[in-house]
């Protein structure tokens, strides 16, 4: 009885603030545990709905909920966030003063707050030790909890404190952490370091069915080209460029700034003054990034040029496309960036281009990036190693013919899943299941790698194969007697980089497998057996395809989807939309954030306006109904709304 009561005010907790009828896949299970009291671990992926888990429980429990947020430059937008829809929330960060502070303080205290934002670093001050001590706290969120984790992409030392710091409080409050992406190993560090107590497990699955997944190999010189002519026929969408370098992020978004005009007015288009991208990145001013920022999320300008330093945990919902300008270092890495296009759940698209240079760009920033000095030298190489293994997934992703959907849930430990529609495409779409390829055969060199780590007994790492296969004169070699294995020079014509690349391509193919631990092995995978047949026969892809639907080579134009692809994927065509209506939605929408000093998204969501020019709601009942209106966004913005519905409408 307790759990039903307990699902009921949770489900109208969502209705009444949220404005949705039902939870997303996970969200239930996990609200449920922490409303009774029990840890939890949630990995969902972007935009599946991660902050209404311990939003929700705020609203039902005693006291406050602290939420951990590793950026103070996201805090405003998730704190403005929460109250426009009727949740008190503030934060407590380095840009208050003491006194500010205090008043937030004070406001926990006195009940007025429900949600308290924190940055990691401000679980170690005395000040704020002092205040949680004596504070009554329900629940303790852990946001991008994966950087705890040393294995993961974006690990963070201040994360480590954050187990000590709930260990000291008198009281020990309910632990919900929450993350987009974690391995096995990287969840196992998350339960451990931030000592959650039989926690639940949520993983929600990483297959994101609205999401296009794009790659192209393209000369660096030709990159810049390409994002400029897809910018320009978007240019009524929002959208993120990621590069690898400082460097790099300014050059292209001044080139874009010169260009993109220039492409639109060739082709009659009229736009707006003033630029059309910003750089971010972390080697400017505090202040030249929080400006950026700000003219990203208010839609002052449409894209932005970034580091991956830009973008963890960003609120933004109507970003409609992600391209990477260069090869991420890690699935794990380009996943939560590619993530953050469509977060409203709408059709949107993630582009990668690449090449052998990003290759060589990405193993020089590993080999060159900060030691962590909590760790000892020996362990430090082991996290050296452990990146190296997380960038050969992602050149195996690169190189992959299979689906780019399947590669990235197969590589999350999701055997099955992929939504596939009937005739067998993946849901989201991805160019690999629409194209075919041009390969090049390299099974001799495919069978004597697992020769190789035959004769190797399946005791050394990849270095020590490559070698070997090379024939390699180093005296390590020799002394291990290696030079005597049967495949010792059996590759010798062939140079180290191919190597590598089909012995990575065979890892991710599961002909291979690298061992976890301090010195990864290069082992037998489940399809190792098939290697010795006489018919084996392995390919692997190059740059060149032929697309059986659709081109998406250097032609910016074929990279929206259509209508009619937008309903073949199950996302939904918006026939019932209209797109006029939309537009002046639109534009209300934009001039209230302008008058509240808010990013357009805190208003109203794209699909929140697109299910208004679908249903044309006159009456609050009907206005209700709207995907994502609750009663807060009712009483503030409803009469504006339906008021520009009501004068269309008449004049329709």
């Amino acid at each position: 009885m307790t759990n039903e009561r307990e699902e009921n005010s949770a489900l109208a907790t969502l209705r009444k603030y949220f404005g949705y009828e039902s939870f997303r896949p996970g969200q239930a299970e996990l609200i449920n545990a922490i409303l009774e009291g029990r840890d939890v671990l949630g990995v969902m992926p972007t935009g599946s709905g991660k902050s209404v888990c311990y939003q929700i429980p705020s609203l039902l429990l005693h006291g406050i909920t602290i939420v951990i947020s590793p950026l103070i430059s996201l805090m405003r937008d998730q704190v403005d966030g929460a109250n426009e829809i009727g949740i008190p929330a503030a934060f407590i960060n380095t840009t208050q003063t003491p006194d500010e502070q205090q008043q937030v303080f004070d406001a926990a205290n006195a009940g007025k707050v429900k949600l308290l934002y924190v940055a990691p670093e401000r679980l170690e001050t005395a000040r704020f030790r002092a205040f949680a001590t004596h504070a009554d706290i329900a629940l303790f969120a852990v946001d991008e909890a994966h950087c705890v984790s040393q294995w993961g992409q974006d690990f963070r030392s201040s994360y480590l404190a954050i187990g000590e710091f709930i260990d000291s409080l008198p009281d020990r409050p309910t632990v919900a952490a929450f993350t987009a992406t974690a391995t096995e190993r990287v969840r196992r560090d998350i339960v451990n370091l931030l000592g959650l107590r039989n926690p639940l497990v949520m993983v929600t699955g990483f297959d994101r069915t609205n999401l296009y997944f794009d790659m192209l190999k393209l000369n660096t010189r030709e990159k810049a080209n390409w994002i400029a002519h897809y910018v320009a026929e978007h240019a009524d969408e929002s959208g993120i460029v990621y590069c690898a370098t400082r460097k790099e992020t300014e050059a292209l978004a001044q080139t874009l700034n010169i260009m993109v005009p220039q492409l639109r007015k060739a082709q009659g288009s009229q736009m707006e003054d003033g630029p059309i991208a910003a750089a971010y990145h972390g080697g400017m001013p505090a202040n030249v990034r929080e400006r950026a920022q700000r003219d990203f999320v208010t839609d002052t300008v449409p894209l932005v040029v970034a580091t991956n330093a830009f973008g963890m945990g960003i609120d933004k919902s109507n970003v409609r496309y992600v391209i990477h300008h260069n090869m991420p270092e890690s699935i794990e890495a380009y996943y939560q960036e590619a993530g953050r296009a469509g977060r409203d759940g709408e059709p949107s698209r993630c582009t990668l281009l690449w090449n052998e240079s990003d290759i060589v760009t990405r193993r020089r920033l590993l080999d060159m990036a900060d030691r962590n000095e909590r760790l000892t030298p020996e362990e430090q190489e082991v996290v050296r190693r452990s990146k190296r293994q997380l960038l050969d997934a992602m050149i195996g992703y690169c190189r992959t013919t299979d689906c780019l959907h399947d590669y990235m849930t197969r590589y999350f430990g999701e055997s099955n899943g992929t939504e596939r529609s009937a005739d067998g495409h993946c849901i989201g779409g991805c160019v690999n299941c629409e194209s075919t390829f041009e390969t090049v055969d390299v099974s001799a060199v495919a069978r004597a790698i697992s020769m190789c780590v035959h004769d190797l007994g399946q005791h050394y790492g990849m270095g020590k194969v490559v070698q070997v296969l090379r024939g390699s004169k180093a005296q390590d070699l020799a002394n291990r007697g290696l030079d005597a294995a049967p495949t010792y020079g059996r590759l010798s014509e062939v140079n180290e980089a191919k190597i590598r690349d089909v012995l990575n391509q065979m890892v991710a193919d599961g002909f291979l497998v690298v061992s976890e631990g301090r010195l990864p092995l290069v082992q037998f995978g489940p399809r190792a057996a098939e290697t010795v047949a006489p018919t084996f026969r392995y390919e692997i892809k190059k740059s060149e395809r032929k697309s059986k639907s659709r081109s998406s080579g250097g032609d910016a134009k074929s990279t929206k989807l259509s209508a009619g692809e937008r309903a073949a994927a199950g996302l939904g065509a918006n026939t019932g939309v209209d797109a006029e209506l939309f537009e002046h939605l639109r534009a209300l929408r934009m001039q209230i954030a302008r008058e509240i000093g808010k990013p357009p998204y805190i208003v109203f969501s794209d699909r929140a306006l697109r299910d208004m020019a679908e249903r044309h709601p006159h009456t609050s009942k009907e206005f209700l109904e709207v995907n994502g209106v609750g009663a807060n966004k009712l009483e503030r913005y409803g009469k504006r709304f339906m008021e520009v519905i009501r004068i269309f409408d008449n004049a329709s």
